[in-house]
């Protein structure tokens, strides 16, 4: 066959391939639009243990013995012997007042003591001298009753200054102001000079703090796990101070007898040892309560909870003929009880 004729036949098949391709084409189903893969999922497996459940609370610590140290006697400051913030022992002697006064009211109490005494011991004679007289009928027994009532009166006024030197020494003795306990003296409020009152001008604070309080607010609803918890082993307590990861332990002290109508929790204290001090009256700091033991309960992370439509929930993902995802409600007070 030659070149001539075999040309216009490859066109014809050229042609008749195009067309067969362009009808294909056009008659074929749209390609299916795929979405974005689907987002990476982090698995953890659910496990079974023991789940102590803790009440995370904010507490504050208060002193175990606290005093503000006031003056028993009017009188002005002498001598002020401590210094301010420093520890201090029971019995040392802090603060002095003059005691200038109370020196010469005690002088004349025991002078008046002694004058009635005299008066008491010669009363005493003037009876026994009437008795004799009666026996040799010198006297009568009206004279025997007034010597004896006069005896009786001198007997009770050596008793009454006898009570008078007694406060006059303690009155003296108030001049003298100790510490009433071991601890941490704060600052001073009153200098040498300064007129006070009794029982009304505050010289200085005492605070003992070890061991320490720490006082908290716990929700009433878990009046009934608490004092579950305090009938048996007790309830355990961790009290930490922000930006401290060394946590302390105590055991709790006070469970106070009644439910704060306004806020709806009841009142709590725990008592620590505080060594080395590092809890100071009236410092925030955080504290888990230990409240109840859940025995083999099923657990998550807590990055697992997440919070939608149905409440707090967990996405529980199994695999066994096929993949299935679904969702599990989780309980919230669970997740924010235990940290």
């Amino acid at each position: 066959m030659t070149r001539r004729r075999l040309l216009p036949i490859a066109v014809a098949l050229l042609l008749a391939g195009g067309g067969a391709w362009w009808f294909l084409a056009g008659s074929a189903p749209p390609a299916e639009k795929r979405g974005p893969p689907p987002a990476p999922v982090l698995i953890a497996k659910a496990g079974l243990r023991d789940l102590p459940l803790t009440l995370e609370l904010t507490g504050r610590a208060e002193a175990f013995e606290s005093v503000s140290l006031k003056a028993r006697v009017d009188g002005q400051v002498q001598e002020v012997m401590f210094t301010e913030g420093r520890h201090v022992a029971q019995g040392e002697v802090l603060l002095r007042l003059d005691p200038a006064d109370y020196e010469a009211r005690l002088r004349q109490a025991e002078a008046a003591l002694a004058r009635d005494q005299v008066q008491f011991v010669k009363a005493q004679a003037d009876v026994e001298r009437a008795i004799s007289l009666k026996a040799r009928g010198f006297v009568s027994d009206a004279s025997i009753d007034t010597a004896r009532a006069t005896a009786a009166g001198a007997e009770a006024t050596v008793k009454a200054d006898q009570a008078a030197l007694d406060l006059a020494r303690l009155q003296l003795g108030y001049t003298t102001v100790r510490a009433p306990f071991d601890g941490i003296v704060g600052a001073r409020l009153v200098f040498p000079g300064t007129a006070v009152k009794a029982n009304d001008t505050t010289l200085a604070v005492v605070n003992r703090v070890r061991p320490i309080f720490v006082s908290f607010a716990v929700p009433e609803k878990y009046l009934p796990r608490l004092r579950t918890g305090m009938k048996g082993k007790g309830t355990a307590v961790t009290v930490s101070v922000p930006g401290d990861k060394t946590p302390m332990s105590g055991a709790i002290r006070f469970l106070d007898n009644a439910v704060d109508a306004t806020t709806g929790t009841v009142q709590m204290k725990a008592q620590l040892a505080n060594e080395g001090e590092r809890l100071s009256p009236g410092q925030f700091v955080d504290v888990s309560l230990g409240i109840e033991a859940l025995a083999q309960a099923v657990t998550v992370p807590n990055e697992a909870i997440q919070q939608g439509p149905i409440g707090d929930h967990a996405e529980n993902q199994e695999r066994r003929h096929q993949e299935r995802r679904h969702h599990r409600p989780a309980d919230a007070k669970l997740r924010k009880l235990h940290r």
